[in-house]
């Protein structure tokens, strides 16, 4: 097993601290990848990499990175939904990694939404 170094441990400690601040609330925006079997096999794992690298490339600490399963739209993988805080939710689908980027910059970090790339806006929750 490798040994730790003082910066892994100072990374690994910056990172706890990062999702513990999105845990409490203060995030900013939530970006959901989509990667049920159909989405992984669509390329959601790409997709995944990029939003990661860009957050990483940007240094941004208030956007939260999260997964689910199948969202029942297979031909329309990859997707993924970004939830910007006060915001309804936005479904993306056949995404690429020059749309994440894009959907990164100007929804996500600008709070506008990439239209052309959008299936729809809202909740797909029925509330009683």
């Amino acid at each position: 097993m490798k040994k730790l170094r003082i910066e892994d441990l100072k990374r690994i400690k910056e990172k706890v601290r990062r999702t513990t601040i999105l845990r409490e609330g203060a995030g900013r925006a939530k970006v959901t990848v989509h990667m049920g079997t159909c989405g992984i096999a669509a390329g959601a794992r790409k997709i995944m990499s990029t939003l990661i690298d860009e957050i990483e490339k940007q240094d941004v600490k208030d956007v939260l990175v999260t997964t689910s399963g199948c969202a029942g739209l297979c031909s329309r993988e990859p997707m993924a939904t970004v939830e910007v805080l006060g915001e309804a939710p936005v479904k993306y689908v056949d995404l690429t990694d020059e749309k994440m980027r894009r959907i990164f910059a100007e929804h996500v970090m600008g709070g506008h939404v990439v239209k052309e790339y959008a299936l729809a806006v809202g909740s797909e929750r029925i509330s009683f």
